[in-house]
């Protein structure tokens, strides 16, 4: 084959690749999604599976694994409310005197003394109704981000619930039109991807769990009230990526900032920024290197790509994604390999024999 042909084919190659990388990156919202029910479809495939063992037909089994996630969504939040909320009525019975004691502080006249802090928050109250319209403003702001998000989750789980009904059917459709080796290759990337999710959820859960007990520990040294649900609180927000775990030190911060200022404050905020940076450089990348086979470099940086271009979903599905493009990668190159030896034998020729001696 001629030298200008092999290169008209690698431009072409270049030219419909980076087409095809433009089209998704056009549609990336609804890639988005599709990625999120994939998540969610092989994450729930093994309830599903152990409901459906039990003689539950498959679409029943499904909404009673439904069903039984968000009844331990309603329980957490059950766990977590009455805390909050004697916590927020607390502070208002006690925001006169916390007030008063602000005030009478020796820092406070201080403060007031060379900043005229009473007078400019006294300004600043007086701006207040014209700041009213803004208030609305962003509460309808919130409010359709709310909605579309609420959207987006049942768009996800519709998905999910079409995937784990006919996806393993669609599979074995796709898989039965291919050759031989190439069906047993596609079965095993299938098979790999499947474990990724499932070390990836398990991975999830316990950089979760050790969140909450190592918190649970530090509340209980510090005797900030509700301990337990306060340490579920903050593991559960671990599993949301990227903010989660800003999220959740931020409110346990906040309880312990009323229940022992400055020291338990100070304390918590030291551990929480040293357990985040621990938890980001080593202990999150470690974990998933053991249970997705994922280098933790590659860890990071799917997750710095997928919370930029798809935020919180993105950052949610980055790493079995990763893992999915390494199990990929890893078999084109075992073909490959496969392919030289083969090839390299016959291109040597046979070995010429000696001559017989006269």
């Amino acid at each position: 084959m001629s030298s200008p042909v092999i290169v008209a084919r690698v431009v072409a190659v270049a030219i419909g690749t980076l087409a095809a990388l433009y089209a998704l990156y056009l549609v990336r919202d609804v890639v988005g999604l599709v990625l999120g029910a994939v998540f969610v479809a092989l994450a729930l495939a093994g309830p599903v599976a152990v409901v459906e063992a039990r003689g539950v037909p498959r679409a029943w089994a499904i909404l009673l694994v439904y069903l039984a996630s968000l009844a331990a969504l309603v329980g957490i939040g059950l766990l977590l409310v009455p805390p909050v909320v004697s916590e927020v009525n607390e502070l208002v019975k006690d925001a006169p005197g916390l007030v008063g004691d602000l005030e009478g502080s020796s820092a406070y006249r201080r403060l007031d003394t060379e900043y005229d802090v009473s007078d400019k928050l006294l300004t600043e109250a007086e701006k207040l109704p014209d700041h009213l319209g803004d208030l609305t403003s962003v509460l309808a702001d919130i409010t359709v981000g709310v909605f579309a998000r609420v959207t987006q989750l049942v768009i996800v789980l519709v998905l999910a619930f079409l995937l784990l009904m006919s996806g393993g059917r669609i599979l074995d459709f796709g898989f039965s039109r291919l050759d031989p080796a190439l069906e047993r290759r596609a079965r095993r990337a299938a098979e790999g991807i499947g474990k990724a999710v499932a070390g990836y959820i398990a991975g999830s859960l316990l950089l979760a769990l050790i969140a909450g007990v190592l918190s649970f520990l530090v509340m209980e040294l510090l005797s900030i009230p509700f301990a337990i649900p306060l340490a579920v609180l903050f593991g559960f927000t671990t599993l949301i990526p990227l903010v989660g775990l800003t999220i959740g030190g931020v409110i346990v911060g906040i309880v312990a900032a009323f229940h022992g200022f400055p020291t338990a404050l100070i304390v918590w905020g030291v551990f929480f920024l040293l357990y985040q940076q621990v938890n980001d450089r080593a202990l999150g990348p470690y974990v998933y290197k053991r249970t997705v086979e994922l280098h933790p470099l590659v860890a990071i940086v799917a997750v710095l790509i997928g919370g930029t271009q798809l935020g919180i979903l993105g950052a949610l599905v980055a790493i079995p994604a990763a893992a999915t493009i390494q199990i990929f990668l890893k078999d084109l190159y075992e073909a490959r390999r496969q392919a030289d030896e083969i090839v390299a034998p016959s291109s040597e020729g046979p070995t010429p024999s000696a001559p017989e001696p006269a």
